[in-house]
């Protein structure tokens, strides 16, 4: 996918997470900042280190979240940690305000240079277990234009630890999710973090919408890794990076590493036939010297 190479310098990109610790006025926030900090640029040097393509922060252990606008105090501190990490590693960020705050991602990525965010729910209404929440691309969108950045907006279609309102068909969801949401990417995960997506259901997504990037959202491991990117064009993966593969704990760079290897086969194939097609085309676009 050109849109994705250019974007991480690969077609089919491993995107390491950055679980935060608690951060301030969260349920279970420590009173150090200064340890949140720590944990999080341990994780991001260990994620790089270990072979990631790109990595997206998120506030994972603020839950139990809101499934509105976050605090003020959880969009400063995630910029200010954002930023940090980009001190640390040269790879893409991107930045996931859960349990819903696309606005206040957006606002992040513009103040850090982040490259893209997630969105879990981007269009349509989903029951989740912070009630109701409905997408609203409309606003969203426009204030990316409004703040001016080319951000990348990555949108889950039916987002895991959630069922959706009535009947949904996953198909038409994730067609309206780009052409009426206006989605750079889908996601696509199990019904719970840690759950792979059904691949049938991945598949048939993939043949409906062949020109748009489609990322494996939870449930990556180094068992399946190669089975889902027979399809998929990346994945987004923190649960079986972790240490002892518990989430509570860091990002391990040996797991990543390890991870990152597995994957490797299957992505050099698809590199090589990408070059291959390039190699064709590339004389037809450029006149022979006279």
């Amino acid at each position: 996918m050109e849109r994705l190479k250019a974007l991480f310098g690969t077609s089919q990109p491993l995107i390491g997470v950055v679980h935060l610790l608690p951060l301030p006025s969260s349920a279970r926030w420590g009173g150090s900042l200064d340890v949140v900090i720590d944990r999080a640029e341990q994780e991001a040097t260990a994620l790089a280190a270990g072979g990631m393509d790109a990595l997206i922060v998120e506030n994972y252990h603020d839950a139990p979240f809101t499934k509105g606008a976050v605090d003020p105090a959880v969009v400063s501190t995630m910029t200010l940690i954002i930023k940090r990490i980009s001190h640390l590693v040269t790879l893409p960020l991107g930045v996931n305000v859960l349990r819903n705050d696309a606005h206040s991602a957006l606002a992040i990525a513009a103040c850090t240079s982040a490259q893209f965010i997630r969105v879990n729910v981007l269009t349509g209404a989903m029951v989740t277990d912070q009630g109701i929440i409905e997408g609203d691309a409309c606003s969203l969108m426009r204030y990316r234009r409004e703040l001016g950045i080319d951000v990348r907006v990555f949108a889950d279609v039916l987002v895991k630890h959630a069922v959706p309102m009535g009947h949904a068909d996953l198909l038409q969801t994730a067609q309206d999710t780009v052409q009426r949401g206006l989605a750079d990417a889908l996601i696509l995960s199990g019904p719970a973090t840690g759950s792979p997506p059904n691949f049938q259901e991945l598949a048939h997504v993939k043949e409906a919408l062949p020109e748009v990037p489609l990322l494996i959202g939870s449930g990556a491991n180094i068992q399946n890794i190669r089975q889902l990117l027979s399809v998929a064009d990346g994945a987004i993966v923190a649960s079986s990076l972790k240490r002892s593969g518990q989430m509570q704990q860091p990002a391990d760079p040996i797991r990543t590493r390890q991870f990152v290897e597995e994957a490797q086969g299957i992505r050099k194939n698809e590199d090589e036939d990408e070059d291959e097609d390039e190699a064709v085309t590339v004389p037809e676009l450029v006149p022979p010297r006279p």
